[in-house]
């Protein structure tokens, strides 16, 4: 079968020069069709992800195409204004398949709003929102190394596509021929149409005044003399992160040189992820040069950023997802109870997978702090339910542990521009007072506890990946561990069960432990990995570490 979908697409005239190169290449090769043919790049709630290449197990015009096809479909079926937003980062391909994308829904009768330079997550979502549309595409693959490109679908919300409706736009794809299947006309006859049109200034300029009200000590910055260096990390976030920076005072920024401007080879940085001490490396060499007080980065998409701060010694910490969500909760609810600005009954929400210490940093503030499965549309959901109660202002605050923030209800997606501002904002405040981000840190812990929240992955490749990882999640609910390297479960939550945690079904389990830790176990939904956060604490760092050095090792054998 694999092999007769090779010699279609060796044999068809549509296929681009380049497809046709590697399909030439592996002739012969049955490994290599079979990786591309044997299995189609599935249409999930997160959309499609996958390696650039030939096939249907690849990212390209034909299988983008084919997801197009699939959602106008959807679409079709939607009333309202029968518009789709899109928008694309600096990855390989990304203007290619953004282009043909609007061709396709040009071609049958959808209006199109794309922009017209690349622009990251967050614009996307606004502006779904902006221009009422049926749904919103954004051609990107996140923080996936160079050879990957992803295409993500949005709902009108503005959220990523429920699971409802990307699997109606899955069914309709299964329909579509991936070669021949796809109405299409050129972007040129879109545009000649009147279907194809760019987003407006008036949409950026909208963008920018939402996040830039969200301040929460206006005009703070403008004296504060903070000094900053940034890396957009050859990603969409220079434009806007830049932008909204200087609008708010913040002048002395120093971007990395190297990583400025877009390149989707990536050069200066194998995995684009701020998460990863390799992608901010250059960030540092820069910052300790220049005697920064902060060093961001942004991902390729500009959905998440990772920070570096300035310790009194001079040198430089990495600060975490998990320890930047709980700074920015404590600096919003502080500033906003001194400024008067909190609402009534304020609300922040947080992935079940983040600390804990959030909920005990919210319950200081009075905040009611929400769980979520993760997933940033779970975060965007539940501010949909405060908008749909005419409540929508008590949302303060969101954010997940993979460095994804959001301080206001205008998208429904993690905004690494919103978390640049006020990750920045909040340093020039503590600066102003003779404080840092460090000192304020050391507080928290002083006053809360030292708790210490880390993430292992285990990567499953190749076809037989996902059957590993099902296999390995099946035995653990089969055969729960008692123990942990002695320390006994004395919980299970497994999120399979929704009656028993009052969310929707997940592919999680979470395992308490004696002394107060935590393992949660979790595939991942876009790679082949199966992800373990653990959750210790100590009196001090070093017995943290010691109690989650522990646990790795028990769980080694469990996950092998």
């Amino acid at each position: 079968m694999y092999q007769d979908d090779y010699k279609r697409w060796l044999n068809a005239d549509l296929i681009d020069f380049d497809l046709k190169k590697e399909l030439r290449d592996i002739e012969g090769d049955d490994d290599a069709i079979k990786d591309r043919f044997a299995v189609a790049l599935q249409f999930g709630t997160a959309g499609l992800r996958g390696v650039l290449g030939a096939g249907t197990n690849r990212m390209n015009i034909w299988v983008v195409r084919q997801a197009t096809q699939g959602v106008a479909d959807w679409v079709k079926t939607q009333g309202g204004t029968q518009t789709v937003a899109i928008s694309y980062d600096s990855r390989l391909k990304g203007w290619n398949f953004a282009r043909d994308a609007a061709g396709v829904l040009a071609a049958n009768g959808i209006h199109v709003r794309i922009y017209d330079e690349l622009m990251p997550v967050p614009a996307l979502s606004f502006a779904t929102r902006y221009y009422k549309c049926n749904a919103g595409i954004m051609v990107t693959a996140s923080h996936n190394p160079s050879k990957y490109n992803g295409y993500k679908a949005y709902g009108p919300d503005g959220c990523q596509m429920t699971d409802e409706a990307a699997a109606v736009v899955y069914a309709q794809i299964q329909k579509t021929d991936v070669l021949t299947g796809a109405k299409y006309m050129s972007f040129a006859e879109g545009v000649e149409k009147g279907l194809i049109r760019f987003v407006g200034n008036d949409c950026k300029e909208a963008l920018y005044q939402a996040i830039e009200s969200r301040q929460v000590r206006p005009g703070l910055c403008k004296t504060a003399g903070l000094k900053l260096v940034y890396s957009p990390l050859n990603g969409t976030g220079l434009v806007p992160v830049t932008r909204v920076l200087q609008d708010i005072g913040i002048t002395d920024i120093t971007i990395v040189p190297e990583q400025e401007y877009p390149n989707g080879y990536f050069t200066t940085c194998s995995y684009p992820n701020p998460e990863i001490y390799e992608a901010l490396e250059k960030g540092l060499e820069l910052a300790k040069k220049t005697g920064a007080d902060l060093m961001l980065a942004t991902d390729p998409d500009a959905d998440r950023v990772g920070i570096a701060m300035k310790c009194p010694d001079g040198s430089y910490e990495l600060v975490s997802g998990n320890e930047m969500g709980v700074l920015l909760l404590d600096y919003i609810c502080a500033g906003r109870i001194e400024k008067g600005t909190m609402p009534d009954r304020p609300v922040a929400v947080k992935s079940i997978v983040s600390t804990p210490l959030a909920n005990l940093v919210a319950e200081h503030y009075g905040v009611e702090m929400r769980e979520t499965l993760t997933g940033f549309k779970w975060i965007g959901d539940q501010i949909a339910q405060l908008e749909a109660a005419g409540e929508v202002d008590r949302f303060i605050f969101g954010f997940e542990e993979s460095y994804g923030y959001l301080a206001g209800p205008y998208v429904r997606d993690k905004d690494a521009v919103i978390g640049s501002m006020l990750i920045c904002e909040m340093a020039a405040y503590y600066r102003s007072i003779g404080s840092s981000i460090k000192q304020r840190l050391e507080e928290i812990y002083a006053q809360y506890g030292r708790y210490l929240n880390k993430v292992d992955s285990y990567e499953f490749p190749g076809l037989s990946g996902m059957d590993k990882m099902a296999g390995i999640m099946e035995s653990l609910r089969k055969n729960p561990p008692a123990d942990f390297s002695g320390d006994k479960v004395v919980q299970v939550v497994d999120y399979e069960k929704p009656e028993e945690t009052g969310l929707p079904k997940a592919n999680v389990l979470i395992y308490k432990l004696a002394d107060g830790a935590s393992v949660v176990v979790r595939p991942s939904g876009t790679e082949p990995k199966i992800k373990t956060y653990f959750t210790t604490k100590g009196k001090d760092l070093a017995e943290a570490q010691a109690e989650k050095d522990k646990l790795t090792e028990a769980v080694k054998p469990i996950l092998s």
